[in-house]
């Protein structure tokens, strides 16, 4: 046991009694003292604003980078002017080196990599300056630390350039990959400076291929050099098609990004005779830029096809937002999937959450599984409803996590949830989509086989904790769930609403799970520490019981559902009559926001019952067998 300093002592009580005042307006909700501290130094507040002092860094990269197809060798150069906003003197910097999880002794998720894959030098670190000058680095997982010999205090820039390469994987699809031996995606790929918050001070965090992003909001000034017969597409707005494209093409590209119908920019038959470029032979540099985003990537193919269309992004000003698919001639669902991308900017845009979409871009890459990017996603080919899903789950992520800045790693059900959850209400207006395709009742179902199991975890546990199914059941299902359920109970209108002023509050920072509930009560004016608790930080499952059903001879019923389990959910009863028509009867939540462990309903029916059904299948409940009553059994 250490012994305090005089000094120190009376600091760490001065500390201690400001966390116990500021314990008084959060004592509903158990707060790490992390969180506490935040408030404490004013970067964040418990009206689940930013702080006074609210901060974050910034980057600025400059990029040139080629990528050899045939040998799948990537090797660039890279500038960052990285602005240390914070209030902390930096004695060192974070870089992430993504690709160092194909190293042979790299600490992995449960992900199956093809041995050929291993390797064991990871990136290829050929030089490193700060400033000019040359620092000592040294490696541990996928990062790679840098020390400053004079720091960077507070409001100082320092040039950090960077000379790399390594082998993209030709097997092994972790979100990037070689796919139909020439067609690249390329993501988690360059070095990059990792965040430094409030909170943590440095992500130290090893990539291990399950755990997703946490990101600065930084501005890209990339060069992409290929061979010739490639195309690419990239995060960020294309500066040069005017140099690269041939004038057919070119005319299609650009008239795309303003038609309302899908324009086949490159089609088979384009392939199949060339000209596709205006060289025929050597190397071109594509030019990108984009600013405060998250991340950048790219993809090159050299067989691909390419659709574009455009959907009106914000309606009161006119802009859009251009949207493309790119796929493989073989990949039957991604013909449809450029009207899937542009329908899906249309309704986050309009509808939920109603925020104009924030990029100029959206492009969709004919890759495997199904995985987001700012400006990019990458999806495997599927059967059309599924199709459609994947597409709609991925660029919900545009708001989730790159609008709003969620640090994944710890906290992914903040945005997986989302993207979960707000396809949900949107699919059944995708043209195309099958009538009896519901999501919903696919999530109850998968709810009801895992809540309350030993493998399930509350989703307050930080992420990088859970693997398997307690990872998948507290990122995707349970706030799925818990967020629809949060919806209709507070009603359309006001749900949206709430959902915008803390979109509003967050946009471009990095709000935590605190941000996120004490705003919600903040702009509602209402403490929902009730539904909070259960859904979030504790273990527990839907389970409600028809556990009584009386009917006199004059048709008066008594209809009793008892709350046997801990979450709160919606209660549905559907009377079903004997000519076979019905009546529901619904509350909300709400209903057992102050304790209630029974809902009774007295009713004098005009019809004779003939069953009367809990929940119904759009509502999770892990034992059915008490939710159905029928007459004379």
């Amino acid at each position: 046991m250490r012994l305090l300093s005089k000094k120190s002592g009376l600091l760490t009580a001065a500390l201690l009694a400001s966390f116990a005042g500021m314990s008084q307006n959060i004592q509903n909700l158990p707060v790490p003292l992390e969180i506490q501290k935040a408030y404490s130094n004013e970067t964040r507040a418990t009206n689940g604003k930013p702080g006074a002092k609210y901060w974050q860094n910034h980057s600025d990269y400059k990029i040139q980078v080629e990528l050899n197809p045939a040998t799948r060798q990537l090797s660039g150069t890279e500038q960052v002017v990285y602005t240390n906003n914070s209030p902390n003197r930096l004695s060192s910097l974070v870089i992430r080196l993504y690709p160092d999880i194909f190293k042979k002794d790299a600490n992995r998720d449960e992900r199956e990599i093809d041995p050929s894959d291993l390797n064991d030098e990871g990136v290829t670190i050929e030089s490193v300056t700060v400033n000019g000058n040359e620092v000592k680095t040294q490696r541990n997982g996928t990062n790679m630390f840098v020390t400053l010999k004079s720091g960077l205090e507070t409001g100082q820039k320092l040039t950090l350039d960077v000379k790399w390469s390594y082998l993209i994987p030709a097997k092994t699809h972790i979100r990037e990959g070689l796919y139909f031996k020439s067609s690249y995606m390329v993501a988690y790929w360059y070095p990059q400076i990792a965040v430094y918050d409030d909170i943590d001070g440095w992500d130290r965090q090893d990539y291990t291929g399950q755990k997703e992003f946490y990101n600065d909001f930084n501005n890209y000034d990339v060069d992409i050099t290929v061979p010739a017969s490639h195309l690419v597409w990239a995060t960020g707005e294309w500066q040069n098609p005017e140099k690269i494209l041939s004038p057919e093409i070119l005319d299609r590209y650009k008239g795309s990004r303003t038609s309302d119908q899908v324009v086949r920019i490159v089609t088979a038959e384009d392939r199949e005779k060339g000209g596709i470029t205006v060289a025929k032979s050597g190397k071109h540099t594509y030019h990108f830029k984009a600013e405060h985003v998250p991340d950048f990537v790219f993809a090159s193919s050299d067989t691909y096809l390419w659709d574009g269309s455009s959907a009106v992004a914000d309606s009161k000003t006119g802009r859009r937002t251009a949207v493309a698919a790119v796929y493989h001639p073989s990949s039957k669902d991604f013909y449809d999937v450029c009207r899937y991308a542009k329908q899906c900017v249309e309704y986050f845009s309009t509808y939920l959450p109603g925020v104009p979409f924030p990029y100029p871009n959206e492009t969709v890459f004919n890759g495997s599984g199904g995985m987001e990017f700012p400006m990019f996603v990458n999806d495997g080919s599927y059967p059309p409803a599924f199709a459609a899903e994947v597409t709609a789950h991925e660029i919900a992520h545009t708001y989730f996590p790159f609008y709003m800045g969620i640090n994944e790693r710890k906290y992914a059900w903040m945005d997986e949830g989302w993207a979960q959850t707000l396809p949900n209400w949107m699919e059944f207006q995708i043209d195309g989509m099958p009538k009896k395709f519901m999501p919903q009742q696919t999530n109850a179902a998968y709810f009801d086989q895992f809540a309350g199991k030993e493998q399930e975890q509350p989703m307050m546990v930080p992420t990088n904790l859970l693997t398997g199914t307690a990872y998948t059941f507290a990122t995707y299902m349970r706030p799925s769930q818990a967020y629809t359920f949060l919806r209709d109970m507070l009603g359309q209108e006001k749900f949206k609403a709430t959902l915008q002023e803390y979109m509003a509050r967050w946009n471009g920072k990095h709000p935590m799970p605190y941000d996120f509930f004490f705003s919600f009560n903040d702009a509602l004016k209402e403490d929902l520490s009730w539904y909070w608790k259960p859904w979030f930080f504790e273990k527990g499952y839907p389970d409600l019981a028809l556990s009584e059903v009386a009917i006199d001879k004059k048709g008066k019923a008594k209809i009793v559902v008892t709350q046997k389990g801990s979450l709160p959910i919606p209660i549905r009863l559907i009377v079903l009559f004997t000519d076979n028509s019905t009546e529901e009867i619904n509350e909300t939540a709400r209903y057992w926001k102050n304790g209630a462990k029974t809902f009774e309903v007295e009713k004098k029916f005009s019809k004779p019952i003939q069953k009367i059904t809990l929940s119904g299948l759009m509502i999770p409940d892990v034992n059915r067998k008490d939710n159905v009553w029928e007459a004379g059994k």
